[in-house]
């Protein structure tokens, strides 16, 4: 049932469908859209596969399907259907997930998994993206003349710093400008390869799948091989899944079948008829594509392409922590909102440096586009094949599917998937470790914070006595009361928060209103203000407020507070304090945790951002009770 709400929402959506198709090239298409830079290239470059006109067409065949079925039907046509009102990506559609399952059942636990992996996998991809992007758009520099080649890597590297650099003052100013620029690059891409398709039409027959078929029949080991570089052509297809929030499916849709798909294809194609002619020119087929005046040209716009792609990788990794964030999988980060228009645009300063800091070090370490092929790809497979599995609970346990329907449609996207992560894999002696190794740190660290957590909500809350019961002893010994409101923010709104035991036993007082406040995460993107808030009045001016928020809010406190029906008279800002428990973990002989996840809980919890800051809590009316806690 669409509310109201939703409609209006969806019926200004339609108003603004054209702006929303440019914005979305500039945001949504980049990364996938820079990928002719070095596909084609790659395909020959390692595979072993003989360069003649048999070869290059089955090449294409497989690139022209793999768009096809990968991104236009799985993804365009059946993934984008799974929206978490509306938002995409792949925490969100794990939360969805969740939705239809038993609360805290085996295959609940199982999403939960599946979605701490495919979040560290999708980071990996984060610092593949930007560094393959730039460095192929800079050796450009190097067919214009290879003087330019010892300034290619400081190029680079330079382009990155700035663009990461840049981040703190956000993109409002300059995301203008992403939609047209990329729009003339899908333009050129198109024109460039219509050039050489009218010099060669013959390359057309490639869109014949027996190309593709020849191609194993002929060349087995070799096009299985060359499958690693053709998944290249389809490596920022999540794009279009986890930015859907940002722009809608109409839009991303339109853009993807008026523009997008065919400038690919047509630049795709040119660069085959090109290799069919002057098999000399795989050493960089795209740039060689263009006429000697529009070389340099060319540089500028590839690098404003790959700068742009780059951009929108780097915006969804602040997205994808902060949902990590509410969703308990990361500790608490610092967020700051940098367009007060957009909700969207945020900057996280700590994921930004360790990202700037990862990609430098990749781009110095591999030190070539062609190097770095290899390590690209097996992120984007892995959470590809995880978005696969998570879309089918949803076609099941929400949109209630036959399970054999669903089961035949999925599996088939799983058998293409697996298909490419196997020939991928081949890659990984010469690269392609190096994403599954980053993955595998962001997800100790994912799956420690969660086990930690877990723990030590058990420390915290193990005989802590419930609030009836605390609240049936005030009656029978009441302790002295003090004008004004104190909120007792705890985890447990069944126990009494630790904040106020400790409160009561050392200054043997309790204000005249108490507050104990839980703030909850929602796995739905946003709740509505109506839903925001639920008082529940205990008796003796005791109050419990459960705040709600959905995981791409941030919690603001004070604000929700103060929209309290708490009864007359109405809590003010000025007499109004916020008791916050503050505990310092110390190691336990007995720990819940194995010795070296126990080391990294800790270090994570001490560099947690302060609840003070997190919940947008007024400085001066905060006061912190501090406790060690053995985990």
């Amino acid at each position: 049932m669409t509310s109201p709400g939703d409609s209006e929402v969806s019926g200004s959506r339609r108003s603004r469908t054209p702006l929303l198709v440019l914005a979305a090239l500039g945001v949504v298409f980049g990364d996938i859209g820079t990928s002719p830079l070095y596909t084609l290239r790659e395909a020959f470059g390692f595979t072993g596969l003989p360069l003649d006109e048999a070869t290059v067409l089955g090449v294409l065949s497989l690139i022209f399907w793999a768009l096809l079925v990968v991104v236009t039907l799985k993804y365009v046509a059946v993934i984008m259907r799974a929206d978490n009102q509306g938002e995409g990506g792949v925490l969100a559609l794990a939360a969805l997930a969740q939705r239809g399952l038993p609360v805290g059942g085996r295959r609940q636990r199982t999403v939960v998994l599946l979605a701490m992996i495919g979040a560290a996998l999708f980071y990996g991809d984060c610092i593949l993206t930007p560094a393959i992007s730039v460095l192929s758009a800079v050796e450009g520099l190097k067919v214009a003349t290879p003087a330019f080649e010892p300034y290619v890597v400081p190029t680079a590297v330079a382009i990155l710093a700035g663009l990461f650099l840049m981040q703190r003052r956000g993109t409002a100013r300059v995301g203008i400008l992403f939609g047209p620029v990329i729009c003339l690059w899908f333009a050129t891409l198109a024109a460039l390869g219509l050039l050489q398709i009218v010099a060669d039409p013959g390359v057309l027959r490639a869109l014949n799948p027996a190309y593709g078929i020849g191609l194993f029949q002929t060349h087995a080991w070799q096009a299985f091989v060359a499958l690693g570089a053709v998944v290249l052509a389809v490596t920022g297809a999540e794009a279009l899944y986890a930015d859907m929030g940002h722009f809608g499916r109409r839009p991303i849709r339109l853009a993807w079948g008026g523009l997008v798909l065919p400038g690919l294809l047509l630049n795709y194609f040119g660069q085959g008829a090109l290799l069919i002619r002057d098999p000399g020119a795989v050493v960089n087929p795209f740039y060689l594509m263009a006429p000697s005046w529009a070389l340099y040209p060319m540089v500028v716009l590839a690098t404003w392409a790959t700068v742009i792609a780059s951009q929108a990788v780097i915006s969804g990794a602040f997205s994808l922590a902060r949902q990590a964030v509410q969703l308990g999988y990361l500790p608490r980060l610092e967020v700051r909102h940098t367009s007060e228009q957009e909700i969207g645009q945020v900057y996280l300063p700590r994921v930004n440096w360790a990202l700037m800091a990862a990609v430098v070090i990749v781009v110095i370490g591999f030190g070539s586009s062609s190097r770095l092929a290899a390590a690209y790809g097996i992120a984007v497979l892995g959470t590809m094949m995880i978005t696969v599995i998570l879309a089918f609970v949803v076609a099941v346990t929400v949109w209630r599917w036959h399970p054999l329907t669903a089961g035949l449609l999925f599996a088939a996207f799983l058998a293409v998937d697996f298909g490419f992560l196997s020939s991928a894999a081949l890659k990984i002696p010469a690269g392609g470790w190096f994403p599954i190794v980053f993955a595998a740190a962001v997800f100790v660290l994912m799956s420690t914070w969660r086990q930690g957590r877990a723990a030590l909500f058990q420390r915290l809350y193990r005989g802590a006595p419930p609030l009836p019961s605390f609240l049936a002893s005030l009656t029978r010994q009441q302790p002295m009361r003090v004008p004004g409101t104190a909120v007792f923010p705890t985890g447990n709104a069944d126990a009494v928060p630790r904040a106020l035991l400790h409160n009561l036993k050392h200054n043997k007082v309790l204000h005249e209103r108490v507050v104990v406040l839980t703030v909850l995460t929602e796995d739905v993107p946003r709740v509505p203000d109506s839903a925001r808030m639920q008082v529940e009045h205990l008796g003796g001016n005791f109050h419990r407020v459960l705040m709600r928020y959905g995981f791409m809010e941030h919690p603001d406190v004070p604000v929700a507070l103060m929209r309290c029906q708490l009864g007359a008279p109405e809590p003010t800002y000025l007499d109004t304090s916020f008791f916050l428990s503050r505990e310092s973990l110390i190691p336990s002989d007995q720990p819940d945790l194995p010795r070296w996840r126990e080391r990294i809980f800790i270090r994570m919890s001490n560099t947690a951002l302060d609840a003070t800051q997190y919940f947008r809590l007024p400085p001066d009316r905060v006061v912190e009770i501090g406790s060690q806690i053995e985990i």
